[in-house]
């Protein structure tokens, strides 16, 4: 059994990477009924937070349904994270994780995300001063290092473990990679192979089957894997790395109605949730991966991402079901 804190977790958990734009409540949701373990908000500004920007407030809705559920947030000045801690305090979250990660520079260039890997010791202070400020478990996601040149991992998980921080999150290529090249799992497991680790290691980065993940589980040793582009338009992969790794065999193919019923949910509880044009707007990145496979689909591929009109995306979802009733996936 695997703990954040005394959160109790199946062996070697699947967790849903906090993703921007694409991990809110309703693709949670998918991904939780598909046998995600845990699951993550998009990470949250602090200084938007604490500004209470609506965007950021926005993304701090969680449902019971989610849990156990954590809320990311990222930021690089300690009285804004402290502040940050109080107010996601109020939404009662299971985990609260810190984003010392995202690589895309317009984080990066404010010192957070990944921008703290260049100050292991602020990255050391902020996740003590969070964790003295709550009794909610404090886990962090984090990269190897900023560059090949300065990958410190194991020290750096070995030093947030002995502050505080309940679990570690680490997606196998440094900053300067962003997200070209193969990720590097062996660095990750020298991390959990540290004697001084007792603390649950993640493996993220590149798990996009389930002989990735079983490779994760059983040849690097770690606790579990973290889920991140393999689930976009796809939440059933939870249930298909479950399934193989119970079996030893491919989950057979999902069908087209329980394609086309995903997407029609989908997009009812995103419009549900944040409206009809950011409902429409921001489902659009799930649906080529949602019919992938299906031959000759540009048009109806097209109606989905160009209508700013629910009406038309769920009539192109019933269009798809009739026209495309004969398809089986491989």
């Amino acid at each position: 059994m695997i703990k954040i804190g005394d959160i109790e977790l199946p062996d070697f958990p699947l967790l849903l990477a906090p993703m921007e734009d694409v991990s809110d409540p309703p693709f949670r949701a998918l991904c939780k009924e598909q046998g995600a373990d845990v699951v993550y908000t998009e990470f949250v500004s602090s200084e938007g937070l604490i500004r209470n920007a609506a965007k950021s407030v926005m993304k701090l809705d969680i449902y019971e349904k989610e849990r156990p559920v954590g809320i990311q947030i990222f930021g690089a000045n300690l009285d804004s994270m402290l502040q940050t801690i109080d107010i996601v305090e109020k939404s009662n979250p299971d985990i609260i994780d810190i984003n010392f990660g995202c690589p895309v520079k317009k984080v990066v260039s404010k010192g957070a995300g990944a921008g703290i890997l260049k100050d292991v010791c602020l990255m050391e202070t902020l996740t003590a001063e969070m964790v003295k400020r709550t009794n909610i478990p404090i886990t962090v996601k984090t990269r190897l290092g900023w560059d090949h040149d300065s990958i410190k991992i194991v020290e750096v998980a070995e030093r947030l473990q002995d502050v505080g921080c309940k679990a570690i999150a680490i997606h196998g290529r440094t900053r300067a990679q962003m997200y070209k090249g193969e990720a590097d799992w062996k660095p990750i497991a020298e991390v959990k192979n540290n004697p001084r680790m007792h603390i649950p290691v993640f493996g993220n980065g590149d798990v996009d089957t389930p002989e990735k993940a079983m490779l994760m589980r059983d040849s690097y040793g770690l606790d579990g894997a973290m889920i991140g582009r393999a689930s976009i338009g796809n939440p059933w992969f939870f249930k298909q790395v479950k399934h193989f790794f119970k079996t030893g065999e491919h989950l057979g193919p999902i069908s087209l109605e329980e394609r086309v019923d995903a997407a029609r949910r989908h997009l009812q509880m995103s419009i549900d949730w944040k409206g009809e044009k950011l409902g429409v707007f921001e489902t659009r990145r799930h649906y080529t991966n949602y019919f992938k496979g299906i031959p000759n689909f540009k048009e109806y591929r097209m109606k989905m991402v160009t209508s700013d009109d629910a009406i038309d995306v769920f009539n192109a979802f019933d269009e798809v079901l009739e026209n495309f009733s004969d398809f089986q996936f491989a």
